[in-house]
């Protein structure tokens, strides 16, 4: 499929008519998707994204990877600000192809291509539901107690997964339900943790202001490879953009922000806990704990997504099942010990690829992808994403065992000292935008000729 935008910037052809009476989301990625969001419906849908209990815990990274309140929030709207332009220009990708995120990249890299980023998705995505679901559980222990820890890991794998079987009606849901008793909620917990002294930061584990940053972007462009797959229901590509860059960004500012006052007020690192031990907070907490299970729920959809892009025809409720059982048995296992190492990889993988991607998108191929079974590799896009790559892990290798001193060790053999005023994310984003853009324009002009 190659689209043609030059005639229309903003409605999209067949937003109207037979498709609006479909309801739900195709069964296989050889039907049509229905266009039956607006812009109302996903605003709600990326808020309820950003407002996450993994927001207040990153807060509370970014707070001591500063050691400072306002270094903290100036690093969260900074980070947050580039992860949500990326972030909107990947929901751009699905509202105008009409196709799911990793099948939209096949325009970037072709349908070989897109493989990679398909099962790197796969396997973030798996990921990040397994996470949701422990973190729903960890929260719920802090109130209810540890016996109930196994209950609460099942019925969020349940109902997660329910979700992810209808997800169109489940956005719905979202925006008639959730977002007002979430926000009530939110509202509670800030005045709670704001009416507290100031007790400060702990600066013993501090690491910069760009290193924040890198975390709070890491946090936001983790739903960069799910963007399209609900975009593509968008009726048009202004609601998609301008939904998923505000409403995302715009919660993730607010519930980073509250991990940030969460240390500095509450002087404890385990936020979580922490808010749980304040007047009512075990209710809003409770709140809160009912709408995360959206993350999950949208995590556990992309993964069926993702894996239809390799098996177009299978049934997207099947793989969703499996995928739900998988994360749901992952969550009742593991802990959260290396989640920060876990974003800065996503970071490191993600970023640099999606800002390629809308390099080529908007400058190179002028918003005409080809996202069909034969679209051939693309090379330029392949190098310019692994330079983008590269550029992150040389100036933040993250802390993994093993990763890291290969990437310290490059840094040695070729002599560079990263820099400390130059984030990694930042340096990824520029580094991969540039590549595309100057070998995208030179390939396109010898083509041409």
């Amino acid at each position: 499929m190659s689209v043609d935008l030059r005639s229309d910037s903003d409605s999209i052809k067949g937003s109207r008519g037979p498709d609006r009476a479909s309801r739900e989301a195709p069964l296989t990625l050889t039907t049509d998707p229905p266009r039956t969001l607006g812009f109302v419906d996903q605003l709600a849908m990326w808020g309820n994204l950003g407002i996450s209990l993994f927001g207040p815990i990153t807060g509370a990274l970014v707070a001591t990877t500063t050691g400072s309140v306002g270094l903290a929030l100036l690093a969260i709207v900074v980070g947050c600000a580039l992860g949500a332009l990326l972030l909107g220009a990947s929901a751009m990708f699905g509202a105008t192809t009409g196709a799911p995120a990793m099948v939209a990249m096949r325009g970037l890299l072709g349908r070989r291509g897109s493989v990679a980023p398909t099962l790197l998705n796969i396997g973030q995505n798996v990921g990040w539901a397994t996470m949701e679901i422990i973190v729903i559980a960890t929260a719920a222990v802090a109130v209810v107690g540890e016996s109930w820890r196994w209950v609460f890991v099942l019925g969020a794998g349940a109902v997660a997964t329910v979700m992810a079987v209808r997800p169109l009606g489940s956005v719905r849901l979202l925006r008639k339900v959730m977002v007002w008793l979430v926000l009530a909620a939110s509202v509670f917990l800030f005045v709670e943790v704001l009416a507290r002294p100031r007790v400060g930061i702990p600066t013993d584990a501090v690491l910069g202001f760009w290193p924040a940053v890198d975390l709070a972007v890491a946090g936001v462009v983790s739903f960069a490879p799910l963007a399209a797959d609900y975009s593509r229901h968008s009726r048009t590509r202004r609601a998609a953009f301008s939904s998923a860059s505000l409403g995302y960004g715009l919660a993730a500012v607010a519930y980073y922000a509250l991990g940030v006052f969460a240390v500095a007020n509450l002087g404890a690192t385990d936020v979580i806990t922490a808010l749980v031990t304040l007047p009512a907070g075990a209710i809003a907490l409770a709140i809160l704990l009912v709408d995360e299970v959206d993350e999950a729920f949208a995590n556990v959809y992309s993964t069926t997504m993702s894996v239809q892009n390799l098996f177009p025809r299978l049934d997207r409720r099947v793989v969703a099942v499996g995928i739900g059982v998988v994360a749901t048995l992952l969550a009742g296992f593991f802990d959260m010990s290396q989640y920060e190492s876990f974003l800065y990889l996503i970071g490191s993988v993600f970023v640099p690829l999606f800002a390629v991607a809308a390099a080529d998108f908007f400058f190179v191929s002028r918003q005409r992808w080809d996202v069909s079974a034969t679209s051939r590799l693309r090379v330029v896009p392949v190098v310019a994403w692994a330079c983008g790559f590269v550029a992150y892990q040389l100036i933040s290798p993250g802390s993994l065992p093993g990763w890291a001193g290969v990437w310290t060790g490059l840094d040695a053999a070729i002599g560079l000292t990263p820099p400390t005023w130059l984030g990694s994310s930042v340096a990824a984003i520029v580094v991969g935008m540039v590549v595309m853009t100057v070998l995208g324009r030179l390939a396109r002009g010898r083509s041409a000729r």
